[in-house]
């Protein structure tokens, strides 16, 4: 798979399949989706990374960006998408925007992408990012992701990309039927394991611990300027 963004980004699609041949036995496959390699490869990492940083932005490593969060790991923002199924008619969730990457991988496989952020001033330099690159079907505000975003639910899809004590319900209730959510569970410092839940049709929901991960906090309040 070649990529317009130099050989820094075809090495870190070629870590991202490395990766994911390491972990084949958690995650249950040898490949992730063509769709979300392609989308990875068509987002430029290194624009939602700081300057100073900009000689390590397709590492296959998390990044600070400031406000004390970071931007994932690639291979962790493939893994979480493709574990997320988006169709090109979906309408997802976000929680955590951060600098907008995740945001942006997302924008690129569906309809329309609503995303939450904690940090007031995070939420104003992913908007003015994405809009910059024409991702004019990506929304964000500054709010409390345990509380989603109810005014567009429900969703086809919720990513989180913070780790939660446990699952947040309002994020469960506003899943539809047959709807996917994969969000990283557990205390800072400590295990977290990132979960895939799906929601049947009869509303039950069905969960698998998919691979061990370390995440930020979810917190509970925004951050406001």
């Amino acid at each position: 798979m070649e990529t317009k963004h130099g050989s820094g980004a075809e090495q870190m699609l070629a870590d991202i399949r490395e990766e994911v041949h390491y972990a084949r036995q958690w995650i249950g496959k040898d490949v992730l989706d063509r769709r979300v390699m392609n989308a990875i490869a068509e987002v430029p990492r290194d624009v939602f990374v700081p300057d100073g940083l900009k000689a390590a932005a397709f590492d296959n490593t998390p990044l600070p960006i400031g406000y004390g969060q970071t931007i994932s790991q690639p291979f962790i923002v493939a893994l979480m998408t493709d574990l997320l199924a988006p169709l090109s008619n979906h309408k997802v969730l976000e929680i955590g925007a951060g600098s907008g990457y995740q945001t942006a991988v997302l924008a690129s496989l569906c309809g329309m992408v609503y995303s939450v952020e904690f940090v007031s001033e995070l939420t104003e330099i992913a908007g003015e990012r994405l809009e910059k690159l024409g991702y004019g079907n990506a929304h964000i505000k500054t709010g409390n992701g345990y509380e989603g975003w109810s005014e567009h639910a429900p969703y086809d899809g919720i990513l989180v990309t913070a780790a939660a004590p446990e699952v947040p319900r309002a994020l469960i209730e506003q899943l539809i039927p047959g709807g996917r959510l994969v969000i990283p569970v557990g205390q800072p410092h400590s295990r977290q394991e990132l979960m895939l839940l799906e929601k049947g049709h009869d509303g039950e929901i069905h969960s698998r611990n998919v691979l061990g991960v370390a995440f930020v906090p979810l917190v509970n309040k925004p951050i406001l300027k």
